[in-house]
């Protein structure tokens, strides 16, 4: 049974799976600077954009998850599914999700980021030219 609204929900999820494409950009970050590609400053820059792209708009979430005085604990963690209990003003709602869509929600807010990213230097190249 549902205890939460579909807006709370979506506000719970996007900042847990924010959080986690979060993780797996710093990773990115680290694998990049220790590269040995030729365009390893273009690469990291970006990815650092992207973090702060992402760091930005979860403080925005966990402001709002403050006002609604929400919560979300991590229940357990195994090779298929990851459980997560969502707290919302007294109300509980445990949810599982299957790893390999978890992955799937991280990789979409990851290229998400990076579309952002890249308009962003699209729009800094028009505006150089004019």
């Amino acid at each position: 049974m549902r205890y939460l609204t579909d807006e709370e929900l979506e506000l719970a999820t996007r900042f847990l799976f924010l959080s986690m494409a979060m993780v797996v950009i710093r990773q990115d970050i680290g694998h990049a600077q220790n590269s040995a590609s030729k365009l390893k400053e273009f690469h990291v820059r970006t990815l650092e954009k992207m973090e702060t792209e992402a760091a930005f708009e979860r403080r925005n979430l966990k402001t709002l998850m403050r006002k609604k005085n929400m919560k979300i604990v991590t229940l357990n963690k195994n090779d298929s599914f990851s459980s997560f209990l969502f707290l919302c003003q007294g109300r509980e709602e445990k949810r599982n999700y299957f790893n390999p869509a978890i992955r799937n929600k991280v990789a979409a807010i990851v290229q998400e980021l990076t579309l952002k990213v890249l308009q962003s230097y699209q729009q800094e190249n028009t505006a150089a030219k004019i």
